[in-house]
């Protein structure tokens, strides 16, 4: 049964509607996003900087010995030797620049960076213009030194998840433990955990108490307190206790496996400007070609005195200029550095597009229970009605939800402390949306919110109750009720005002509870509409209104965590899920997933994602403007190979440094 957000309605008075525990299947998500292959600049391969800089430096040991050679050209010994230097430093800077032009032009894609460079220095060799092109080919490879850097350093902040994949598992067998490989641990088993180890597998602790590091799933450094009865993920590294651990799911179900999972897919999803830039350099770079042949042919046909070798030298340098470089390099690197940015924080983003679709979210739309609430519910107040004693109600209710898995049944169990006979319980069905019913015994009793009494026609004499309450009936006669608390989490009203801060119009919750507790939780945090007595299906309705009514430039995020939240979570232009506590289907079908269960880290996914966007743009604009200004010159005869130079790889450094900005 799924009281995620009880609710008492009746004909009598104005209630409210469970959240019902409905079970979804995992959809695929609905929006339907690209995935385009990774630009080749998006390196995937280890960086190893011992081997880059060892080439580095023998190319510019040999450019700067070139140098030597170069001002010597009159004596014939001094010529050879300037090819012998400048050769092999071409090759060994320009290799794999070389490689990727033939390696394309064989595939039929011909028009791309790499064939702009290799046509220009192969045309700066031809002309004896030996420095320049080695030059352009040297610098380049400084560019993609220090591009590799920064990658490796977004990457860093995202492989440390990869790193907290546990080794082993210390899995007890008749009451030995044998160190196996945690695919290897079947559900229900029991595993040891001793100090200063990682957890292998999602599980309950059903001896010791300790604190644990989540730093590395959360982002948060401070150890948390885990003890008997509570869940733990695979991933944490156990500071002090042995802890026994009953394991909940197989290895590759765990949150840590989902989680590398999501991280190694999240560049498959590009964002816009960097599909139009893709495109843009498609059409770009033939247009260059062509211009940059134009430029080397038609001035000696048409203006008198014109030399061949000075227009082709500007030709040439018109290539090295109009390399797109900088901008296929630095702006798949901004998203990149975004979403490293971004899993320093504990959010983890799954592709650049949901960066770029945050940039525009104008509404906000949270779940209550689990999102704006701890979810750990507590029983309050016992009621009984009709003859019934407390004991006997409790007894009633522990029973029926033994076979439920909601943290409210849990609540209900461990208030009950008595071992449960589940035999007794039979017919067990659960009613989507209102409670569940089941035969105890001889009796049939139906556990629930109040419109469940008004929809089997229950009497009852009470109905607007602040608080989840469960109403419980036997043989169609009003039993009582049970009413059970919940808190809102710490940051709760931190983050919706943290939203406002950024320029966020509207915050809204939807829940299925009642008016008044709404009411008063919209109040306490300042959201400023809510949505309450709904079911699961009518959550989606909400948020296909909201949509309709937001307009073409603002979109809307959706912030849940339950199993029943993963359509809405799906429907909504950005999906949020809560990570730690949140349900498998909802972290699989959202877009970002916050491993702290914070609200307050909405605001800042979007405070990275504006930050990332504003830096693509600056770099756009920058790279643009830059080459525009040096294409100019070079037609006119007014740039040489070394302007050519600075304004390929000078623009692709810098573009690259501005993009590194989005880790900090």
């Amino acid at each position: 049964m799924k009281h995620k957000e009880n609710s008492e309605s009746s004909g009598c008075c104005s209630c409210g509607h469970d959240d019902g525990h409905e079970i979804h299947e995992n959809h695929n998500h609905a929006h339907n996003h690209s995935h385009d292959e990774n630009h080749n600049h998006d390196h995937g391969g280890e960086f190893n900087l011992k081997n880059e800089i060892f080439a580095l430096v023998v190319v510019l040991s040999l450019y700067a010995l070139g140098l030597v050679f170069e001002g010597q050209l009159h004596r014939t010994f001094y010529s050879i030797g300037e090819y012998l230097i400048f050769i092999p430093a071409y090759l060994i800077s320009g290799w794999s620049v070389l490689k990727s032009a033939g390696r394309n032009i064989l595939k039929g894609r011909v028009f791309d960076e790499n064939f702009l460079m290799t046509v220009a220095t192969l045309g700066a060799l031809a002309i004896h213009k030996l420095p320049e092109a080695v030059g352009v080919m040297l610098f380049y490879k400084i560019g993609e030194f220090f591009q590799d850097i920064a990658v490796s350093r977004s990457r860093n902040s995202i492989k440390a998840l990869l790193e907290v994949r546990p080794d082993y598992a210390n899995l007890k067998i008749n009451g030995e433990l044998k160190k196996v490989s945690p695919e290897k641990v079947n559900i229900n088993d029991i595993i040891i955990v001793k100090p200063g180890e990682k957890i292998p597998l999602d599980g309950e602790i059903i001896e010791g108490n300790s604190q644990v590091d989540t730093s590395a799933l959360t982002g948060e450094s401070v150890p948390r307190t885990v003890r008997v009865g509570e869940k733990v993920l695979a991933g944490m590294l156990n500071k002090m206790g042995v802890l026994s651990i009953k394991v909940t799911k197989l290895f590759n179900e765990s949150s840590i496996a989902k989680i590398l999972d999501l991280v190694q897919n999240a560049r498959s999803k590009k964002a816009e400007t960097e599909k139009f830039i893709t495109k843009f350099a498609r059409y770009y770079t033939p247009v260059v070609v062509f211009a940059s042949l134009a430029v080397a042919l038609l001035p000696p046909l048409f203006i008198p005195g014109a030399k061949s070798s000075e227009w082709v030298y500007r030709a040439l340098i018109l290539l090295v200029i109009s390399c797109p470089c900088g901008l296929i390099i630095s702006i798949p690197l901004g998203y990149f550095g975004g979403i490293g940015g971004a899993a320093k924080r504990g959010i983890l983003v799954k592709g650049s597009i949901f960066l770029d679709t945050l940039t525009s979210v104008n509404t906000v739309v949270f779940d209550k229970t689990g999102t704006l609430t701890k979810g750990v519910f507590k029983v309050e107040k016992i009621v009984p009605k009709n003859g019934y004693n407390e004991p006997d109600l409790l007894q009633l209710a522990a029973k029926i939800e033994s076979n439920s898995n909601h943290p409210i049944a849990h609540s209900i169990i461990e208030v009950y402390g008595k071992k449960i006979d589940v035999s007794e319980v039979k017919d067990y069905e659960e009613i989507a949306g209102y409670g569940i019913r089941a035969k105890v015994g001889n009796q049939v009793v139906i556990a629930g919110s109040d419109r469940l009494l008004h929809r089997e026609k229950i009497a009852h004499d009470v109905c607007e109750i602040e608080g989840t309450v469960v109403h419980l009936a036997v043989d169609n006669v009003y039993a009582g009720y049970i009413v059970i608390a919940d808190e809102l989490k710490e940051d709760a009203r931190e983050a919706i005002q943290a939203l406002k801060r950024l320029g966020v119009e509207t915050t809204v919750m939807l829940t299925g509870d009642n008016q008044a507790i709404a009411s008063r939780v919209a109040q306490q945090l300042g959201i400023d509409d809510y949505e309450a007595e709904l079911l699961p299906e009518e959550k989606a309705s909400a948020i296909e209104k909201l949509l309709s009514t937001t307009g073409k430039h603002g979109k809307v995020a959706f912030v849940g965590d339950g199993i029943n939240d993963a359509p809405v979570i799906a429907r909504a232009d950005v999906g949020i899920a809560m990570g730690g506590l949140g349900s498998d289907a909802a972290i699989e079908t959202a877009d970002i997933v916050i491993m702290t269960d914070a609200p307050s880290k909405v605001a800042q996914a979007i405070q990275v994602a504006r930050k990332t966007h504003k830096i693509v743009w600056q770099n756009i604009g920058f790279a643009l403007a830059i080459k525009g200004v040096f294409i100019g010159l070079g037609i006119l005869g007014m740039a040489s190979m070394w302007e050519a130079v600075f304004a390929d790889v000078g623009v692709a450094l810098l573009a690259i440094v501005n993009a590194t900005r989005v880790m900090k």
